[in-house]
């Protein structure tokens, strides 16, 4: 019997060692390999997904990926479309008073000297003193295309252009490019004058003082109304010519840009070893992105002549501005130039190289304002689609390598993982 009990005794302590290196050897492990990362917020929580089976498809249909993704693209586009023509409108109007300001000593040719002229802009007038002629800027952009439109519609010229379009009905478009341009001169110069005139040394103009103006103008085509006001026919040329260079070049790099884009997208989805379902979903945001380049290509490009043109523009029209050397006085526009030819020796012999990019500090801006609106509209609205569409974080997919096809289905499976998580590391602890 005593030999039986110590038998007994002896395979209760082998059972204890067992017991104890087991446990030694889990605990090594969980120290080697922990099972969860320490993470700063709750997105972060990086999950084996891989490794469970209960997982289903994100979206319940491809259709419904596609139109997210299209959703998605039209937010953007409609985005930029709001930032350029509303949101960007006050680096306008310092730009264009930069250009005319032909006596100003400081040229503003980065965007800092810029930053106390507004200040002391806001401190005198108000903040609404940087979003004058907003209404004649929106109404002159509507007539180009309520022109354009009506052009397209009595005559085979086309309105839009695309890869098909041959060399004949190019030529077409550019006609109705110039025609409509020279038909808006004389309002634009009129608009011109609204953005850059001061407003505590100028009456207010009136929602429809641009088509009265612009309308004197068209009517005295031949002799100017006053002073050293340059004739209408005197402007259509040279305005016909920037605004026709402009957008041949922006239709040249926006094409370059779109293809240089589409190829990377294209590289970079066939290194993941998928193709998009539907690839327009995504050239939505591609030709939103290459519009924009192209836009600040040729802004930066012709920015020299649209100084030349604006001020001859503005000759004779008797404009007091705002004073951007220091943003406190106002100073009168009294120019005599003959010509566009006339101009420019002027601008060099008097101001140097520098003159001809008066205000392309204001541009600058004016570019930086755009991208961060188009990035920070681009991330709320994706946020957003995630939430609709109980997507993971975009660190868990790009942790894990998911798919579309191998996604939580829903908030509940992801709250099954998360808790079960949790009850781990409270164990653990």
């Amino acid at each position: 019997m005593a030999g039986l009990d110590d038998y007994e005794r002896y395979l209760e302590d082998e059972d204890e060692l067992d017991n104890a290196r087991f446990i030694s050897t889990t605990y090594k492990s969980t120290l080697d390999e922990p099972p969860y990362q320490f993470v700063n917020s709750d997105r972060d929580l990086t999950l084996p997904l891989q490794k469970h089976k209960n997982v289903q498809p994100l979206y319940e249909s491809p259709e419904d990926e596609i139109s997210l993704r299209k959703y998605i693209g039209a937010s953007v586009n409609l985005v930029s479309l709001i930032t350029e023509n509303l949101l960007c409108h006050p680096f306008l109007v310092l730009r264009r008073q930069c250009q005319v300001h032909h006596a100003a000593k400081k040229f503003h040719i980065v965007p800092v000297t810029l930053i106390p002229v507004i200040v002391h802009l806001h401190q005198r007038q108000g903040v609404t003193t940087l979003w004058k002629g907003i209404g004649s800027v929106l109404l002159v952009r509507g007539m180009t295309l309520a022109v354009e439109d009506v052009i397209s519609k009595f005559t085979p010229w086309p309105k839009e252009i695309n890869a098909k379009t041959s060399m004949k009905q190019f030529g077409q478009h550019l006609l109705l490019k110039c025609i409509s341009i020279a038909t808006v001169v004389p309002f634009y110069s009129a608009s011109l004058v609204e953005t850059v005139q001061s407003d505590i040394a100028s009456e207010k103009p009136g929602i429809f003082d641009v088509f009265r103006e612009g309308a004197s103008r068209l009517l005295s085509w031949s002799v100017p109304q006053k002073g050293r006001m340059l004739p209408i026919w005197a402007l259509v040329g040279p305005s016909i010519s920037l605004g026709l260079s402009k957008y041949i070049c922006q239709l040249f790099v926006r094409g370059i840009s779109t293809r240089i884009m589409c190829r990377r997208v294209t590289f970079y989805e066939e290194r993941k070893g998928a193709r998009t379902r539907d690839f327009a979903a995504q050239s939505q945001v591609i030709e939103v992105y290459s519009t924009m380049i192209s836009l600040f290509a040729t802004e930066m490009i012709f920015y020299p002549f649209e100084t030349i043109l604006h001020r001859i523009q503005l000759q004779g029209t008797r404009t007091i501005i705002d004073n951007l050397d220091s943003g406190y006085s106002v100073v009168p526009i009294l120019t005599s130039y003959e010509g566009v030819v006339d101009c420019y020796r002027q601008t060099l012999a008097t101001e140097g190289v520098g003159g001809l990019y008066k205000g392309f500090g204001a541009m600058v801006l004016q570019c930086a304002a755009h991208v961060a609106v188009i990035k920070l509209g681009k991330w709320f609205i994706t946020q957003i689609s995630e939430l609709l569409s109980s997507k993971p974080p975009a660190k868990v997919v790009e942790f894990y390598k998911l798919d579309g096809n191998k996604t939580p289905a829903g908030s509940a499976t992801m709250s099954r993982s998360i808790s079960g998580i949790s009850s781990l590391s409270d164990e653990l602890s």
